[in-house]
């Protein structure tokens, strides 16, 4: 019998990514909603998204077998309503909501994993004495900033003195409304403590700075029993905290690997997540042998899916779809064609600027052809202010991303420079 599974925002790429996962020749896979409704815009109208997805259901004359999605707020908060409405696998709205309300997610941590839980605390950025109280909550500059409830890196400050925090709270007093009035249409429809409510929607969160050795766990859980299956490296560029790539498999020590899976066992079972995707982010402390769990984000991590077709033979949408059918994912290990993996970011470090050329799409294809099976996206368009571009962080803008694989690390670092020799972009009207 056919079985029906409607993903959110779903995108040609993906969609042709979705025909080459195992066991889906009885799978139709059906668009709820469009990749602009859902992520090309940074204003999201929840309420209005809910009832236009939940319309398209309506009028589905065919069994609704499983709502998924692999994209980050607003489409993680709105699977659990979705599913729970059409009796589709998913986890809980409280569950997600532990792990994605930052400081419910802290507090959860602090009472099952507090060595790997650093300083905290939530502040109101329209607070003119929020500064004073982030220090009597103990924290001391440096400390980092951002919002409760955020994606990716967007809004988020490293804190070093009190003009750091001051630039800051400008910058999110003045956009933090795009999140914090989505997130609440969420928040009101769940079952929260007391203390939680307290922290709304506009709330950001303080705490101390830790690093190390970045990397995701990704993992799942299903029937009650939570499995990892893979750990992916996020290399920084020298000196900033911006992204220059993410590495699968991870060079981490193997060790270390296996303690942050058991870090993720204990953490998820204490959350009560189940049946579904998730991914952890974590620091190694390298000098001090010190794990430093960062946050925890529902779904499988959409930039690492190529990686895990690359080396382990299918993406890990694999477990998304296995999971919405009630089915323990069937995620292979290593049978891909490549070693190593990873996807790079090319950046330009401007406060804005105009683009004064990129690449056409000759361009790139004619670059991606220098290593066989990369694949790029260019991100801009002539003519277009970088500040236009979505879920970027606050010190750099990702003109393109490149995916590609190799046999070797120092292999995969030389293909890059090959292929970015070809690409040439332009800017004038630079911010610095």
């Amino acid at each position: 019998m056919t079985k029906n599974v409607f993903v959110v925002g779903l995108n040609d790429l993906n969609a042709e990514r979705l025909t080459r996962l195992r066991g889906v020749d009885d799978v139709v896979f059906h668009p709820l909603l469009t990749p602009a409704q859902v992520y090309e815009t940074q204003e999201f109208d929840i309420p209005a998204m809910l009832t236009e997805a939940e319309a398209t259901l309506d009028a589905f004359d065919g069994s609704i077998d499983a709502i998924v999605g692999y994209m980050d707020f607003p489409v993680s908060t709105m699977l659990p309503l979705l599913c729970a409405k059409y009796g589709t696998r998913n986890a809980s709205l409280e569950s997600l909501l532990k792990c994605e309300h930052k400081f419910w997610s802290r507090s959860v941590m602090a009472e099952v994993i507090p060595e790997h839980t650093p300083t905290f605390t939530a502040f109101d950025p329209f607070d003119d004495e929020a500064l004073s109280k982030i220090g009597e909550a103990g924290l001391r500059f440096p400390f980092f900033v951002k919002p409760i409830k955020s994606s990716g890196s967007r809004l988020g400050f490293r804190i070093d003195s009190p003009e750091d925090f001051a630039y800051a709270t400008e910058k999110l007093r003045a956009e933090i409304g795009q999140i914090s009035e989505p997130f609440n249409a969420v928040l009101d429809k769940a079952d929260l403590p007391d203390a939680i409510r307290e922290v709304e929607g506009h709330y950001c969160m303080a705490e101390r700075v830790i690093g190390g050795r970045q990397c995701t766990v990704e993992g799942y859980a299903h029937d009650g029993e939570v499995t990892l299956y893979g750990t992916v490296d996020s290399i920084r560029y020298p000196q900033v905290l911006s992204f220059f790539y993410y590495l699968y498999p991870s060079n981490l020590p193997r060790r270390v690997q296996e303690e942050m899976w058991e870090i993720s066992r204990k953490i998820m079972k204490h959350i009560g997540y189940d049946n579904a995707a998730f991914n952890i982010e974590y620091f190694w402390d390298e000098v001090e042998n010190k794990i430093w769990l960062l946050e925890i984000n529902t779904r499988i991590a959409q930039s690492h899916c190529d990686l895990f077709e690359m080396v382990d033979g299918v993406s890990h949408q694999q477990v998304t779809v296995d999971l919405g059918l009630g089915r323990k994912p069937d995620m292979p290990h290593r049978e891909g064609s490549q070693k190593v993996a990873a996807e790079f970011f090319y950046r330009v470090f401007f406060a804005d600027a105009t683009v004064a050329r990129a690449p056409s799409r000759a361009e790139i294809e004619v670059a991606a052809e220098q290593v066989d099976g990369t694949r790029i996206v260019s991100n801009v368009r002539k003519g277009m202010q970088l500040s236009e571009l979505p879920e970027q962080d606050a010190y750099s803008f990702a003109v393109a991303s490149l995916w590609m694989g190799a046999g070797t690390g120092s292999k995969l670092l030389w293909n890059y420079e090959q292929v970015m020799k070809r690409l040439n972009y332009e800017f004038t009207d630079i911010v610095d």
